[in-house]
Formats: structure tokens, sequence, C-alpha cells
């Protein structure tokens, strides 16, 4: 699965994953920290987990965490948040809506 597709995965039926075509169509280019700094929460979060590289995730949760007061997040709760937990291993089906 590419990253354009994993980050905008709206959900599943059943195996088959939904994408946002219109969001990625329109952020399907930017890095992490674009999508972060658009306040584009989740689909950062998902780009971060997907490049798999820790100063990337790190970056995110930076911005995540000054974009919202209180005790920090961290990538655990983040997880549980979104609903993400990690990029699908093996090939999987999708469709654009």
């Amino acid at each position: 699965m590419k990253r354009e597709e994993f980050i905008f995965i709206i959900g599943y039926q059943g195996n088959v994953a939904i994408i946002d075509g219109k969001a990625k169509k329109n952020y399907g280019s930017y890095t992490t920290r674009q999508l972060a700094e658009a306040g584009l929460f989740k689909p950062a979060f998902c780009s971060a987990l997907y490049s798999g590289d820790p100063n990337e995730m790190e970056e995110f949760l930076r911005i995540f965490n000054a974009a919202h007061p209180g005790p920090p997040y961290t990538q655990e709760q983040l997880s549980r948040l979104f609903g993400v937990f990690e990029v699908p291993k093996e090939p999987m089906r999708f469709k654009i809506l």
C-alpha cells in the first residue's frame, strides 16, 4: 500500500480499505510536518508511522502536543485515539471515495 493511500484511510468495509479520494488528491504530496501544521493530525500521524522514522514521529508529537493543551500525548495514546496501530504488511484491496 502506498503512503498516500495509507494516510487517508477513513475506514474499512470487510477487508477493503476505504480511502478519502478528495483528501488524497489535495494533500497526498504533503510531508508529515505539512499535514500536522495544516491540522490534519490523523493523516500526519499515519504518515509518521508509515515512514518508520523515529525522528519524524518525534517531530509530529511535538507539533501535535503544542496544539493541544494539557499533558503531552504519547505515540501509544495517539494510536488508540486514531485507531491506527501499524502499517498493513500484506497487500490490501482499497476503494477510493
